[in-house]
């Protein structure tokens, strides 16, 4: 996991539990939680990886650190393989299994209370975009075309092939292409005719969105990262820092170049005069409704999977365009979105992110391989409704509350 600061415990808090364990404030990466039970949980530092240095390392002692977890060795994973040590495929002592696929049932079964995965089974319905646009327009069905307005016009092909051809008559735009299982923009292309289409296999196609917000003169879209801890209650956190698709060589300069920060992009739109708090209320109801809209079909595996509360998270990254209007269009959902940095700003929100991300989601300082051998540590989520490590959730949603609430920004 993101490398934690460093001190070994071993040298200031005792290997008795009769003893009293030292406080909090003298342990940055530590947090204790869990009432008079005072449980040992890890907190993590971005700082860690972003100055590089030798003194501050993964967290040791008698408290075992959740650096071990499985992680593929794909190039979007290689900034995730700075930060955690990996274990051989086959092991099972683990506090983390991080993954870029979905999870066989049969590993989710086997889940101790400690263990974590970074999926929920299935996630794809919300991150394969054939399932995603029927899952939002069931929800236009049930709750009113208006109330869940979050998609631009779209078909999925061949299925509605004549009604996209219907449709392409009265407005002859461009149409952007998309394969339903495809991700960062693979076999994605526009086109002006339905002949130009191939009908092979099935496909999503969506009205061109003709009246995108420019900065600069530029198209762009925007990436969010958006932390689901638990479908059953829903838990959702935004985090607060996004990128805008640019690109910035110095990561202390937020808006120059051709990747800009979230923040810095809403500092721009708000000098121009824009009211970037409604967009930003916007944008989190379109989070909202995405989520909701998979939430019942993801509580229900989770339910029939998954034997612990607390045994899965996930992260999404949202692929969001913003039109000159400040409407957010939601243009797909990304499971696993890339963790590689290819600028210097890509380090600084995403490191950040990260650690902010594992510290919510909340690991015991556990030892895994002595795991078995141990008593439960903390209370199963059999008996409790809420993760007692991560923060407090703001709104309890669900798939009969259409209009959402409120997102914990983290």
């Amino acid at each position: 996991m993101p490398v934690v600061m460093a001190r070994d415990l071993e040298e200031t808090a005792s290997s008795s539990e009769d003893e009293e364990v030292v406080s909090q404030e003298d342990h940055p990466c530590i947090m204790w939680t869990g009432g008079c039970r005072r449980i040992p949980v890890l907190v993590f530092h971005a700082e860690a990886i972003l100055t590089k240095d030798n003194n501050i390392r993964v967290i040791g002692g008698r408290y075992g650190v959740p650096d071990s977890g499985r992680v593929g060795r794909g190039p979007g994973n290689l900034f995730l393989q700075k930060l955690i040590s990996h274990v051989h495929p086959s092991s099972t002592d683990y506090n983390l299994m991080w993954t870029g696929s979905h999870l066989k049932p049969f590993l989710l079964r086997t889940l101790s209370e400690a263990q974590k995965v970074n999926h929920f089974p299935r996630s794809y319905e919300l991150t394969r975009k054939d399932r995603l646009y029927k899952n939002i327009i069931r929800m236009q069905h049930t709750h009113g075309f208006k109330a869940f307005h979050i998609l631009p016009q779209t078909f999925l092909l061949p299925a509605e092939y004549a009604e996209f051809c219907n449709s392409y008559s009265k407005d002859r735009g461009p149409w952007i292409v998309k394969p339903v299982a495809s991700s960062r923009g693979r076999g994605v292309y526009l086109i002006n005719n339905p002949n130009q289409i191939s009908l092979e296999e099935n496909i999503l196609v969506s009205r061109y969105i003709n009246n995108p917000l420019l900065i600069d003169d530029f198209k762009f879209d925007v990436r969010l990262y958006v932390l689901v801890t638990s479908y059953d209650p829903l838990v959702i956190y935004l985090y607060e820092e996004g990128l805008k698709i640019r690109f910035c060589d110095d990561p202390e300069v937020e808006d120059y170049g051709n990747k800009w920060s979230m923040s810095a992009m809403l500092r721009y739109l708000k000098q121009e005069g824009r009211d970037t708090t409604a967009l930003m209320a916007h944008v989190e109801d379109l989070i909202i409704k995405t989520i909701i809209s998979a939430e019942l079909a993801i509580a229900t595996a989770c339910k029939t999977f998954v034997p612990h509360r607390s045994s899965c998270f996930e992260l999404y990254g949202f692929d969001v365009l913003i039109d000159s209007t400040l409407k957010p269009w939601l243009l797909e959902v990304n499971l696993s979105p890339s963790l590689a940095c290819d600028a210097p700003l890509d380090l600084k929100i995403k490191a950040s992110m990260i650690s902010d991300m594992f510290t919510v989601v909340g690991f015991v300082c556990q030892d895994p391989v002595q795991r078995a051998s141990t008593r439960p540590i903390y209370p199963t989520f059999e008996s409790s409704r809420r993760n007692p490590f991560q923060k407090p959730q703001v709104s309890k949603l669900s798939s009969r509350e259409p209009k959402g609430g409120l997102l914990e920004k983290w």
